[in-house]
């Protein structure tokens, strides 16, 4: 049985929420619930190369306990539920100051005197299901091309707003959002929103963003895809963060059979960002990404292109741009930056090893301005290894190994990184 104070909390608001529900509406609401615990271990370790880093390093190791409750609905035509997210970081290694400081890697919150020893959240949503459409108020994880919240460290990052899926026409699945305050991956507490300014060109009333005070409380996005076909998706989005910039993203997915084992897919992405009366937001980003597949291996080309008066525009924080060439380090969306994308991936399952998997890729970009250089230009090379066990006591044990250096001539710091990460999910319902 859980005694840890979030599984605790999570419990108790899951079966508060419930004495709301009468008796005899209470049956899919319980049978239908879900929940399980991730335990998850991550050593991150970022070596800055270039002379003169501020910061010779950044160096941490924690580790996440993620408690999920999703619980079913209630009887009825509209039918009720809630959903909880308990997260808990507890520091395993950190610390240092002045140029041997080791925090910032986003595992851990960074303070005047380092890393706490452990920090926490509970995040509640209340849903309701009408048909094939669900509503949603309260602690979210987005994942759309207008935002999606980062899950790349120790703990996700999450938004407090609402949400509405819809998916009564066929093949049609609508998603609008509002979102008032963003929650980062190493914080326990939600705050007003801001744009992404790291060498983007962007400021507000010729300020730089970062240090102008100006925040928003307001990102709102109304979008959806269609299945034209069995092998073709479209998906519109527009976006708006309030005081910051408007968006409006276009994506189509194709992906063609060629034989048994064999498939070519294509993604296409383009996004118009513009201001929203404060800033300089004016960026065009055309994105394709190509990707071959025969039988466990995959070859795939990318292609990016910024244009217009800025890089690309997106919330600041943990939120992962919708780019193709947005990958561990770098995003490669710079004022007028072009790059390019090689990829390969290789499942080993193909070859009678089920749970190993590989992935390397290169990224090279150039064309941005930067002081000083007649032309910015900068480089990325990951390495994923990824076991997940099969059988045995240590089934659905997940090792993972992240490896990437980066390189630029511009103002960004020059990286050796590596991040080990072991997880292990434990289904509680």
């Amino acid at each position: 049985m859980l005694k840890t104070p979030i599984a605790r909390g999570v419990a108790l608001a899951t079966l508060g929420a419930a004495t709301f529900i009468p008796t005899m509406a209470q049956a899919a609401f319980i049978e239908d619930t879900k929940a399980n615990l991730e335990l998850r271990n991550f050593y991150y370790n970022s070596d800055f190369r270039q002379e003169g880093a501020g910061q010779s390093k950044q160096d941490e190791w924690a580790q996440g306990f993620l408690l999920r409750v999703e619980s079913g609905y209630t009887e009825g035509t509209v039918g009720f539920g809630v959903d909880a997210l308990g997260l808990l970081g507890v520091k395993l290694d950190s610390g240092g100051s002045g140029v041997d400081r080791r925090t910032g890697t986003g595992l851990l919150p960074t303070g005047a005197s380092g890393a706490p020893d452990d920090y926490s959240q509970l995040g509640l949503a209340a849903k309701a299901k009408v048909s094939k459409s669900v509503f949603k108020v309260g602690t979210l994880q987005l994942k759309n091309p207008a935002v999606a919240t980062s899950d790349s460290r120790l703990l996700p990052a999450t938004m407090r707003g609402a949400q509405l899926i819809s998916n009564e026409i066929n093949g049609l699945t609508l998603d609008v959002g509002y979102i008032d305050q963003i929650n980062d991956r190493n914080s326990t507490n939600n705050e007003d929103m801001v744009v992404n300014t790291s060498d983007k060109g962007i400021n507000i009333n010729g300020v730089t963003v970062a240090n102008s005070g100006v925040t928003s409380d307001e990102f709102a996005y109304l979008g959806g895809t269609y299945k034209l076909t069995k092998d073709l998706s479209a998906s519109y989005y527009y976006s708006n963060l309030e005081d910051f910039y408007k968006q409006h993203s276009v994506n189509l997915i194709h992906v063609l059979p060629i034989a048994e084992g064999q498939s070519l897919k294509t993604d296409l992405r383009y996004q118009r960002s513009t201001d929203d009366g404060n800033t300089n937001v004016d960026n065009k980003a055309f994105g394709a990404m190509v990707t071959y597949s025969l039988s466990g291996h995959s070859f795939g080309l990318g292609y990016q292109k910024m244009s217009g008066d800025t890089g690309f525009a997106y919330v600041g924080g943990n939120i992962d741009p919708y780019l193709v060439n947005f990958v561990q380090i770098g995003d490669f969306a710079k004022p007028d930056e072009k790059s390019w994308q090689a990829r390969y991936d290789f499942n080993f399952a193909s070859v009678g090893i089920p749970g190993l998997t590989f992935m390397t890729r290169y990224l090279t970009g150039d064309n941005f301005e930067r002081a000083g250089v007649s032309e910015g230009k900068e480089w990325e090379r990951d390495t994923d290894l990824a076991y997940t066990f099969q059988e045995g006591a240590l089934k659905n044990l997940n090792i993972k190994w992240r490896n990437a250096t980066f390189r630029s001539n511009g103002t960004a710091n020059d990286i050796d990184q590596n991040r080990l990460i072991v997880s292990y999910t434990i289904p509680l319902m």
